[in-house]
């Protein structure tokens, strides 16, 4: 135990690489802290921080041993910390990046029971069509489709595979006519969707008998989010490439109306993703286990 309480105290001097600083956060004195490194290095027969009169730095072994047992004493921490969380009811805020469709399809219908079963959990939900980090901007999860999420990633799917429609009023397609191939939209009025913030646009995707067409479209209403790209074909401003799950009650009752369906592929649907390099808190496993996909 005299060993790992001098290795955590080591890994503070290492990072602040001042005794004084250290030994501030650790509630000792400095000479205090100096002599107990001294103890570990003689212990260990090694040197491990080289002093001067103005700064700490790590010799060749303390570095060694700042990568390597580093992240296992933050491991034992987050466990302990994990565990001490089990004494409580499930509680505190929950950070997720998704699209304004997934949050439609996959959130919106479970949002309401969860938060009524866990009134001491926060949900938070940052609309973004970007492919954010979630690790450097904070977020708890992120929400995309499957095909798209790394590796490295725990994933865990949400709702089933669904497709692109491409929809317009009646009163359009009266007016301009209806496309029987995909490169036929480029004289059309279509609504283009942002997929991140530094411009680019979504180059609309179909696929028929193997064969896969990708067609760039014109208009003059660009939208970061799906929920105006739907309005805007309300609206009759132009064609939309829509969600089906989105744009099913419109087809339904004849405001809207679909072509080329044949061309429309399907995609894996949309997962929840989330790293996985610590035990994840009571409040987030309550979570993903609410929104699960359950067939």
């Amino acid at each position: 135990m005299k060993n790992l309480n001098d290795l955590q105290a080591f890994m503070i001097v290492a990072k602040e690489r001042s005794f004084t600083k250290a030994a501030l956060r650790l509630g000792v004195s400095p000479s205090a802290l100096s002599h107990a490194m001294r103890g570990l290095e003689e212990r260990l027969g090694l040197r491990l921080l080289s002093r001067t009169t103005r700064d700490v730095a790590t010799t060749e072994a303390g570095e060694r041993l700042v990568r390597s047992v580093g992240p296992l004493i933050r491991q034992i921490g987050d466990e302990l910390d994990s565990l001490s969380e089990l004494r409580n009811r499930p509680a505190g805020s929950i950070r997720i990046t998704c699209s304004d469709d997934a949050a439609e399809m996959v959130l919106r219908p479970k949002l309401a029971a969860f938060l009524a079963g866990f009134p001491e959990i926060s949900v938070e939900i940052i609309i973004d069509y970007g492919f954010v980090n979630i690790v450097r901007e904070r977020f708890d999860a992120g929400i995309r489709l499957g095909e798209s999420i790394d590796r490295d990633m725990i994933s865990v799917r949400l709702g089933p595979d669904w497709r692109l429609a491409v929809v317009g009023t009646p009163a359009y397609f009266d007016r301009h006519g209806i496309p029987s191939v995909p490169h036929d939209l480029t004289g059309h009025a279509c609504i283009n969707i942002l997929h991140s913030v530094n411009g680019g646009v979504y180059i609309w995707e179909f696929e028929k008998d193997g064969h896969a067409v990708n067609v760039r479209v014109g208009g003059q209403l660009t939208s970061n989010s799906m929920i105006h790209v739907l309005n805007g074909a309300l609206d009759g401003i132009g064609l939309a490439y829509a969600p089906d799950f989105m744009v099913a009650p419109y087809l339904a009752d004849g405001t809207l109306k679909e072509v080329l369906a044949d061309w429309s592929p399907y995609f894996s649907g949309f997962h929840l993703y989330y790293p996985n390099r610590r035990q994840t808190s009571p409040a987030f496993a309550a979570f993903v286990e609410a929104i699960r996909y359950r067939e």
